[in-house]
């Protein structure tokens, strides 16, 4: 949910600044670009050269830089997608409810008309519990700051209570929250399912198909970029989605794949399938290894379930979305699977074409929904045909 965001983290002088190292580690972690800007004071409890290091960016101290550059605080505001004054002193908290500019770090502040600005209070505990401190900290929420509460604990002075700053991973968990909130699919419970199965003919050997699982991983990972909670049902494959806040739950075979999509469908607002699924099983499994003799292996085959058939006999209320992997007669098969499994959108593309289906990093997809609406897209990067699936399924819903 971080990624890409640009994060200004404002660090001024408390005793909570030594914990800016984690929070600065955490945020980069999370795919965020930082920016730190200090105060002087803030800089005899952590050094700029340790933040520099792990932001990657030269920290910013004072209007003009050692070379007598001057640091345009207008400019880095509107950079900004947030600014992170954390931990926030009693006197800077003062500052900002007066209007006070003394230093880099509030002329930025001043200068982020447009910025979201978020604050982590980190003081003593009679100086958190003070009148004054209290009037000042609901004033800058009066401007429209974000606040993150003090948390209970020990503290400097040797007391016990509530005025430590907030724990780096609470404040990421802060501002990840933040940006789902303003996110098109924010409160959305999305299931996707990706991969191929495999269907065991005896412990090694497998019926399967060529899929990697890429195209279906990808658009988990668009949704979880719009905001969404994602649960992401995936196939043997040796991928993975990147980003922390997509569940994974593996599985091998159809009957799994069936199993774990049940078990999530009914709390899903959005389900897409584009697993490539067994058609097929052996009717019996061996137990050990078949050994290879000079005659023919009879395998008898039996229908797996279908997956996407029998989500589509649970709809209630989901948008349930399918995939029409063809090779031939494509539109016509895909406008029957849609109208045949209850479906609301399919996605249709072609097992012939060159640069479309299993396996390869592009893929080219016709959008086919129950209002007769079809679409069709250019041959693509699976990276950008996610995010067209997942902008036309967001439209759609709409």
């Amino acid at each position: 949910m971080l990624q890409q965001k640009k994060i200004i983290l404002g660090v001024t002088g408390g005793i909570a600044a030594y914990k800016c190292a984690q929070l600065v580690r955490l945020l980069i972690k999370e795919g965020a670009e930082v920016k730190v800007v200090m105060t002087k004071s803030g800089c005899d409890f952590i050094t700029p050269k340790t933040l520099s290091v792990l932001s990657k960016n030269e920290v910013i101290l004072d209007f003009f830089d050692s070379n007598n550059n001057w640091n345009n605080h207008v400019h880095l505001a509107e950079w900004a997608d947030l600014f992170l004054i954390a931990p926030l002193t009693a006197n800077t908290l003062s500052k900002m409810a007066s209007g006070a500019c003394d230093n880099i770090l509030l002329a930025t502040y001043l200068s982020a008309k447009i910025t979201t600005t978020v604050v982590a209070p980190a003081m003593d505990l009679d100086m958190y519990k003070h009148e004054t401190t209290k009037l000042n900290l609901e004033k800058i929420k009066s401007f429209g700051n974000l606040i993150i509460p003090a948390e209970n604990g020990e503290l400097a002075s040797g007391l016990s209570g509530e005025g430590r700053m907030a724990e780096p991973e609470h404040i990421v968990d802060f501002l990840k929250n933040h940006f789902a909130s303003q996110m098109p699919l924010h409160g959305k419970k999305v299931l996707v399912n990706a991969g191929p199965t495999y269907e065991a003919i005896d412990p090694v050997r497998f019926i399967g198909n060529r899929s990697s699982g890429k195209m279906g991983i990808a658009i988990a990972e668009s949704f979880a970029r719009k905001g969404a909670a994602v649960t992401l049902v995936l196939g043997p494959t040796h991928l993975v989605p990147s980003g922390s806040s997509i569940k994974l739950k593996r599985v091998e075979s159809a009957e799994q794949m069936f199993k774990s999509c049940t078990e999530e469908f009914d709390s899903c607002d959005i389900v897409v399938c584009s697993a490539a699924v067994a058609d097929y099983q052996p009717k019996t499994v061996s137990s050990s290894k078949i050994k290879k003799n000079e005659g023919l292996l009879n395998l008898e085959l039996i229908k797996t379930t279908d997956v996407l058939s029998e989500l589509g006999k649970l709809k209630k209320q989901q948008c349930l979305v399918g995939f029409a992997l063809e090779t031939d007669n494509l539109q016509a098969y895909a406008e029957q699977k849609l109208k045949k499994k209850n479906l609301d959108i399919i996605i249709a593309n072609s097992a012939s074409e060159e640069g479309s289906g299993f396996s390869g990093d592009t893929n080219k997809v016709t959008i086919l929904d129950r209002h007769n609406k079809i679409t069709n897209f250019e041959l693509k990067k699976k990276t950008e045909v996610a995010e067209d699936i997942v902008n036309y399924i967001v439209d759609f819903i709409k």
